[in-house]
């Protein structure tokens, strides 16, 4: 009996010693800034991006769309996507899970302007937490160079809304933006940062095993900073790549199926090298 308990204390520790990586649903294509429009193949994925570590089953999202501007002035139009996406299974280096791809065709994304693109995915059960998770996720797409709609709200429960170009970062340049829930700013929110340190492989769906960083300590894998008492945040993105922000807990919505939600609120932004 003595053994047992000791054996059992010893299984809590090690749990406890274990770093728990951040989740972060990706909505990923390998260029978001580019000259003409041209069809764009899109990867829906939700892993632990810097480690490509597990890879959760994804259900079927409850909507998947791009609202997409012309100019500044131009009028927002709003493109259903559900219908291109397809399930795919994805490859992290430990383990496999289902996810979708949607390869959208040139005819709707060959005009120039910004190209939002939302993703409500379903609630996946974490069941080591005993919860619910939502992760509405937000990626930017430009062709062209001409501006639209990149810092106007897409009325969403929650969401990030970017001050700076998501798509037209240099490395060192400043991310700022504010954080909604139902539209109002939600002050002192709990924000994870990963980088993406394993190259998604588009024809293989999975990472590749090269990674670009090597954290010093676990802190540097998953960071942690808080949204302002305005619900702003700033970060200094410090390498070239996607760089994912979750704002945890964000949502209006706090329970589904009688057990308690995280509705949390991503965006991804992406930094290049000056050459």
């Amino acid at each position: 009996m003595k053994f047992k308990v000791v054996f059992l204390n010893l299984l809590a520790i090690i749990a406890f010693a274990v770093p728990a990586f951040a989740h972060f649903q990706m909505v990923y294509t390998p260029e978001i800034a580019v000259n003409k429009g041209d069809n764009a193949q899109l990867k829906l994925v939700f892993t632990h991006p810097f480690e490509a570590g597990h890879t959760m089953d994804m259900g079927v999202p409850e909507e998947f769309y791009m609202l997409h501007q012309k100019g500044e002035e131009g009028k927002t139009k709003k493109v259903d996507l559900k219908s291109y996406l397809k399930p795919i299974t994805w490859k992290s280096l430990t383990n496999s899970g289902k996810a979708y791809e949607a390869n959208l065709p040139k005819k709707i994304v060959r005009s120039m302007g910004d190209y939002t693109l939302v993703l409500v995915p379903a609630p996946y059960f974490e069941s080591e937490e005993d919860v619910y998770i939502q992760q509405i996720t937000k990626t930017y797409m430009n062709v062209g160079g001409m501006p639209g709609n990149w810092s106007v709200p897409a009325g969403l429960k929650t969401e990030w809304i970017p001050l700076v170009k998501p798509y037209a970062m240099w490395t060192g340049m400043t991310f700022k933006a504010q954080l909604l829930s139902s539209g109002k700013p939600v002050p002192n929110a709990d924000v994870e940062v990963e980088y993406m340190n394993h190259a998604p492989e588009m024809k293989k769906n999975g990472f590749a095993k090269k990674a670009n960083a090597e954290a010093p300590q676990d802190a540097f894998v998953t960071m942690g900073i808080k949204t302002d008492a305005q619900g702003y945040i700033e970060f200094a993105v410090p390498k070239a790549g996607w760089w994912g922000f979750c704002a945890l807990g964000s949502g209006p919505d706090k329970e589904f199926k009688g057990k308690e939600l995280s509705q949390d609120a991503v965006i991804w932004l992406k930094a290049v090298d000056m050459k």
